[in-house]
């Protein structure tokens, strides 16, 4: 098909200051054969009126109001409404390049099924951005030129939420937007990742990503430190987890603690260690805590990773090369 419709997934909320710069951006793409599924998931501003006049000038722009309650059940709204062979989703308050949906379309027309698209994104913000947003940036852009996004998938979620392009049945294979499972994007990753579908490299800068106090990942309890970690625990020990092996647990700040509590109260078997003398001996959660050198009586073990230093996870990382340990296979960082 040389002209195939693609659906963009957009859900809003209290954005209507952002969403005419959204909007536009959407409108002045190179490649114009698209449709807005855009759904309003309660807003209390102006955004769905500001929505409904541009509808009326666009027929591509579709307007709904959200059936249920939350990001996700606006994403399955606006999925459920789609037509296009390809699917996007664009987040109401950011920006697009004017060729992203071009590049995307071509890089999976390339590719073919059961392969993501993505490319490299920028934040920005009259606030300024903090290093961590930065250094995120930098991560995340080096992975996908790469396209070897999964190999880091614990860490952090390695496909920008409103910057992929997939076939829609393979959206429709991965069960995407089912169950209610936060923070979605994160989720969909690990659901590309367990489908085993590749991640097409890209060097081009798509899109524009806004930082601000009030965004949703900043205030909503669902993009919570917690809710991350128990993602991805899950997706570990149905994925990667051998079961046959021993599994180690390093570190025992918030992190490594929040993990030690959720293997226990799953009841999966785990040798905690760390660095630090105050802890080492000690009982947490009724678990011992051992130093590093109780390493040396374990035998084909995979290890959690939790240690957050930079200088530390050098130390780890050459601790498992000189142990000819492979990333992914025996050991996974979650930080």
């Amino acid at each position: 098909m040389q002209n195939p419709l693609i659906s963009i997934l957009t859900p809003f909320k209290n954005t209507a200051a952002f969403l005419p710069e959204c909007l536009a951006s959407i409108k002045s793409q190179t490649y114009t054969h698209w449709e807005l599924l855009i759904v309003d998931d309660g807003s209390t501003d102006d955004g769905y009126k500001l929505v409904r006049e541009y509808a009326k000038q666009d027929s591509r722009i579709k307007l709904y109001k959200n059936s249920g309650s939350g990001i996700i059940e606006a994403l399955r709204m606006g999925f459920s409404k789609s037509s296009g062979c390809y699917i996007t989703r664009m987040d109401s308050d950011d920006i697009m390049s004017s060729n992203k949906l071009e590049v995307l379309l071509k890089n999976l027309q390339t590719y073919g099924k059961k392969h993501v698209a993505t490319g490299l994104v920028s934040y920005f913000s009259e606030e300024g951005i903090s290093d961590g947003y930065n250094s995120y940036e930098r991560w995340l852009n080096q992975l996908t030129q790469t396209g070897t996004n999964y190999s880091e998938i614990y860490k952090e979620c390695v496909i920008p939420s409103p910057c992929w392009m997939i076939h829609k049945d393979d959206l429709v294979a991965c069960d995407a937007f089912n169950p209610n499972d936060y923070p979605e994007d994160y989720d969909l990753t690990f659901r590309f990742y367990k489908y085993q579908y590749k991640v097409i490299p890209c060097n081009q800068l798509l899109h524009y990503w806004r930082d601000y106090s009030t965004r949703t990942s900043r205030t909503h309890e669902h993009y919570a430190q917690n809710y991350f970690l128990e993602i991805k625990l899950n997706y570990f020990l149905e994925l990667d987890y051998n079961p046959t092996r021993p599994l180690v647990l390093w570190g025992a700040g918030f992190k490594g603690k929040s993990i030690a509590k959720l293997l226990i109260d799953k009841g999966v078997d785990f040798i905690w260690i760390c660095n630090n003398p105050k802890k080492i001996g000690k009982h947490i959660y009724n678990q011992e805590l051992f130093g590093f050198t109780y390493l040396n009586s374990i035998q084909d073990a995979q290890s959690i990773v939790t240690v957050a230093n930079k200088q530390s996870q050098k130390a780890i990382r050459a601790f498992f090369k000189t142990h000819d340990k492979m990333e992914m296979e025996d050991y996974f960082f979650f930080c």
